[in-house]
């Protein structure tokens, strides 16, 4: 599958923000937690997205905040299609009575609101998790633990719709003649669903992951908004836009804490949508 013109300049937009969120922060003259006296400063030449109510340059908490957003956005993701690859596949080529267990379980984790499963686990087991890697050599990862609990949490809850495709396109691939002489021959179940299934499944995984990366970060934004996502001293684009949110008042408004992140964080999801637009209309034209 060839990529379109439109299709290449999109990946090099997201290339160049995954450069940014990695690079940005190293060449930035100012430190991510580097506190000043110019708090709340607008705009300028010095400091050209302003600076919060800390005095830290917000350009440079926004790369930062690229980094955390697309990490949980891409572990989450491909959490999410790893289970539901595997699933699909599994469900799709076992059929009968298994395949109706299996998504009748889909079914029912699709009644459940998702958002609610994952603030359900952070609550009930980030403190768990804290106290279970202090002491042991994961010590060091006991502060992020809130961070494990996203990467696990938010990639357990959107593989459904993935299972639910691969196990569409299981079904109808198992018929066909390249499949029924892997079984003549004696292949094992395993060795068919990898060699011969899955490369037939992949180009819509690879459509899937565009469009589950944003929601992912979406996600993870808006459980960082309500305090319940990230937590300091790692910052995204979820609490740099809950930081901008605290500072609204009557009084006076420093909308550069607010425009800027969500500026960031609209203009990633879309570009993310865009991409995945474009995998899905060259897929079904090289279908056609």
């Amino acid at each position: 599958m060839k990529l379109t013109r439109s299709a290449l300049i999109l990946l090099g937009l997201l290339g160049l923000l995954l450069l940014a969120a990695i690079l940005g922060p190293i060449g930035s003259p100012y430190d991510v937690g580097e506190l000043s006296d110019n708090h709340l400063l607008p705009p300028s030449s010095h400091h050209w997205l302003g600076t919060d109510l800390h005095g830290r340059d917000l350009l440079t908490r926004l790369m930062y905040g690229a980094r955390i957003s697309l990490l949980v956005g891409f572990v989450g993701a491909s959490i999410s299609l790893l289970v539901g690859v595997v699933y699909g596949l599994i469900a799709g080529y076992t059929g009968g009575r298994v395949d109706n267990l299996m998504m009748r379980f889909v079914d029912v984790l699709y009644a459940l609101p998702r958002i609610v499963l994952v603030i359900v686990l952070i609550s009930l087991f980030d403190l768990k998790l804290k106290a279970m890697l202090d002491g042991t050599l994961f010590a060091p990862f006991a502060t992020h633990a809130r961070l494990l609990l996203l990467f696990v949490g938010l990639g357990l809850v959107e593989w459904l719709t993935l299972a639910r495709i691969v196990r569409a396109q299981v079904l109808t691939i198992k018929e066909r003649p390249f499949v029924l002489s892997s079984r003549l021959i004696g292949q094992s179940t395993p060795v068919i669903l990898v060699r011969q299934i899955l490369p037939q499944v992949l180009p819509i995984v690879i459509t899937y992951l565009t469009l589950a990366l944003p929601a992912v970060i979406l996600e993870e934004s808006f459980l960082s908004f309500l305090g319940l996502g990230v937590q300091a001293p790692l910052a995204s684009w979820g609490t740099l836009l809950a930081d901008g949110a605290s500072m609204l008042n009557p009084v006076e408004t420093p909308w550069w804490l607010i425009v800027f992140p969500a500026a960031v964080l609209v203009g990633c999801l879309l570009l993310f949508n865009l991409l995945g637009d474009q995998l899905r209309r060259m897929g079904a034209d090289a279908g056609r």
